[in-house]
């Protein structure tokens, strides 16, 4: 939050002095095989457009190149998605972010709560409780 109390979103595009900053040092950088075509900064800005869209990987805007080609396929930023993920360099990104802002005092931690979306929900008849799917098994003998 900045000092003027003007809200904010979540940014879906990043300036590449903010993409340094923020996301770079916790990315993980592949050491063998051929350079990229495409940047990294680029590559990221497409994870974010997608994540922003809930589009299909398929269905994702792609830039053409100058011979009317798209400049990278959907299934290369899908790997390089799941590379970062299985890394751990989102929730490293998200933690760095939030450190330097809280740092920087642009960040109103008074907002801030925790999300239950992924939270396992205790619904219907069976709940939580594996003895309530044995009676229920039982009763339909």
């Amino acid at each position: 939050m900045t000092k003027n109390e003007q809200w904010q979103g979540i940014p879906t595009e990043l300036s590449l002095e903010q993409f340094r900053q923020f996301v770079l040092p916790h990315l993980s950088i592949g050491s063998r095989g051929p350079a990229p075509k495409l940047s990294l900064h680029a590559l990221f800005g497409y994870i974010l457009k997608l994540l922003y869209m809930g589009c299909q990987w398929k269905e994702l805007p792609i830039a053409k190149d100058r011979d009317g080609r798209p400049e990278i396929h959907y299934t290369r930023i899908y790997g390089a998605f799941r590379r970062w993920q299985a890394d751990g360099c989102f929730e490293a990104i998200f933690a760095g972010s939030v450190l330097k802002l809280d740092q920087a005092e642009l960040l109103d931690t008074t907002v801030i709560h925790g999300d239950g979306t992924t939270t396992a929900a205790k619904k219907g008849v069976l709940g939580s409780n594996p003895r309530n799917f044995r009676n229920r098994a039982k009763s339909a003998r």
